[in-house]
C-alpha cells in the first residue's frame, strides 16, 4: 500500500508571529487563520494549505547566503511583474540581500524576520513547481 501524504501546512519560526503574518497577508492577499494569536498565527492558502508563524524565543535570523544562520526554509513566488513586485515587497518590509544569483529572472529577498524567499518572473503557461524547474531555478537559492 502506497503511503499518501499531502501538505497541509508550512511553518515559519521567528520573533514576532502576528507582524509576520501581516507581512505575508498584505503580501499575499491570503486570509488570516481565525484561531491566529501572539504565539502562532497563520494564513490561509489556496487548496487548504496553511502557512504558520510560530514564536520562538531568541530567534536568530538567517544569515544568507552565508550559512552561519542556515536559511531554515525558503519560499517561492510566482509574480507577474517582477519590479513591481520587488518594489511592493520592499515597501512591506522585505530586504534585498546584496547576493542575487538569478540575474533578471527572479530575485531573493528576506521578509521582515529574515528568512530569504524568491520571487520569480511567471512563465507563460505555467506555474508551480515544475515551471520552476523549467526556469532553471535552484529554489534553495
Amino acid at each position: 500500500m502506497t503511503l499518501r501524504l499531502a501538505l497541509c501546512a508550512i511553518t515559519l519560526d521567528c520573533p514576532d508571529p502576528p507582524a509576520l503574518a501581516a507581512f505575508y497577508r498584505q503580501a499575499t492577499g491570503l486570509e488570516p487563520h481565525p484561531a491566529s494569536n501572539a504565539d502562532f498565527a497563520g494564513l490561509k492558502g489556496e487548496g487548504g494549505l496553511l502557512i504558520g508563524f510560530q514564536r520562538v524565543a531568541d530567534h536568530r535570523a538567517p544569515s544568507w547566503p552565508g550559512q552561519d544562520v542556515p536559511q531554515q526554509l525558503h519560499l517561492c513566488f510566482h509574480v507577474d511583474d517582477l519590479a513591481a513586485a520587488e518594489a511592493r515587497l520592499r515597501d512591506l518590509g522585505a530586504g534585498l540581500p546584496d547576493h542575487q544569483p538569478h540575474g533578471g529572472r527572479a530575485r531573493v529577498l528576506t521578509d521582515p524576520a529574515g528568512h530569504p524567499f524568491c520571487i520569480i518572473a511567471a512563465p507563460a503557461g505555467g506555474t508551480g513547481a515544475d515551471a520552476v524547474a523549467d526556469a532553471g531555478m535552484d529554489v534553495a537559492g
